[in-house]
């Protein structure tokens, strides 16, 4: 699949799309992340539907009016988020067949959740990509927590999708927003298949992995990722949720996946890192390289950068590298200037688009 087509543009696959979790991507402005050929951002619907709240996004336009970003908004469900505090400390809440029960403060006040909850607050936001509740697990829990979570995601799936028909009742269909179902079965590729295609028949726009895709070593479970790609119907998007290094995308791409969210590029902007790419691998084949080392940091702390005047990486059009160097960015960082993470995290932002493109290529 080439492209994806949502109510406020289209987005060519594959495609990253930055974490702007409380409608901002840290450190920089949108007019940023549109120059760096940014096509969507993600936005968290759990943090926001506790500050400032579904009701009062949606008596100001929309996410989009309210925030200023006019390009595809993808929000997530807030499942993932509820169950990785729940996980922590059972005192935030429980998972329960029909609903989540959180207690934010972990006292008496309680947030109760439930899939049609999920779905109005997400057409609240007016969000261009919809994400169904699901029940997440980590690979290491138990075959019955696996049972139950698929069990209860695909009940929930089914539950999204008559809300979001409902909803949907009396719209245009032209400005329809696509709705996402998320397939879990945690290690167990037989269990991925049995997700993928329950969930298929109840029909959604595309599918994201879900689950916790790292081991106890906090490496890439490629198997578990392939598993799940390979359950998810091959005409529909396939998102890697939370995924990921710039090598993990290429291997993801390899899989079937076309669509990618991550903090890490702008997180490491703001620790100093910058992503650039290793001479001559700038290129289609470059970036599929077998090793996965196609590119490299550059810490702009160290000592030598404070005289240097090349740009970051020769050859990038970011608005860093055309207009200023090393040494100047050095200095930025050493006097604490905040349009040093600016700066930092434009140039990160536009290393992700460039390797989207290559891979579109």
């Amino acid at each position: 699949m080439s492209e994806i087509v949502t109510p406020h543009g289209r987005v060519e696959l594959p495609a990253f799309f930055p974490d702007a979790t409380y409608g901002t991507v840290r450190a920089t402005g949108f007019e940023d992340v549109v120059q760096a050929g940014i096509s969507g951002l993600v936005m968290n619907s759990y943090h926001l539907y506790n500050r400032p709240g579904a009701k009062l996004i949606k008596s100001l336009g929309g996410l989009h009016e309210f925030t200023g970003w006019r390009r595809p908004i993808l929000t997530d469900s807030g499942g993932f988020q509820l169950y990785s505090l729940i996980r922590e400390n059972a005192e935030y809440g429980e998972i329960r067949d029909n609903e989540i029960i959180f207690r934010p403060e972990r006292g008496n006040e309680k947030i109760t959740f439930t899939p049609e909850k999920c779905i109005q607050a997400q057409f609240q936001y007016g969000s261009d990509i919809m994400m169904a509740l699901d029940v997440c697990t980590h690979p290491d829990d138990p075959q019955e927590v696996q049972r139950r979570s698929v069990e209860l995601t695909v009940k929930w799936g089914a539950r999204c999708r008559a809300e979001f028909d409902k909803l949907m009742k009396g719209r245009k269909a032209e400005g329809r927003p696509l709705l996402f179902g998320i397939v879990q079965g945690g290690s167990d590729p037989a269990l991925r298949m049995e997700c993928g295609k329950r969930l298929q028949e109840i029909g959604f726009d595309g599918f994201g992995f879900g689950g916790w895709p790292l081991d106890g070593e906090g490496r890439l479970r490629d198997d578990i990722l392939k598993a799940a790609a390979d359950a998810m119907d091959d005409h529909l998007p396939k998102y890697a949720m939370g995924l990921g290094r710039p090598e993990e995308i290429v291997r993801c791409v390899q899989m079937g996946y076309s669509l990618f969210d991550c903090v890490i590029p702008t997180r490491e902007a703001r620790h100093m890192r910058l992503y650039t790419f290793k001479e001559g691998c700038d290129t289609p084949s470059g970036v599929r390289r077998a090793d996965g080392k196609f590119y490299k940091f550059l810490y702009i702390l160290d000592d030598p950068h404070c005289r240097d005047k090349r740009p970051v990486e020769e050859g990038c059009d970011c608005a860093l590298c055309q207009n200023h160097s090393r040494a100047y960015l050095h200095h930025l960082f050493k006097v604490g200037d905040s349009q040093a993470y600016r700066l930092a995290t434009a140039h990160n932002l536009r290393f992700y688009a460039r390797l989207m493109e290559l891979l579109r290529a």
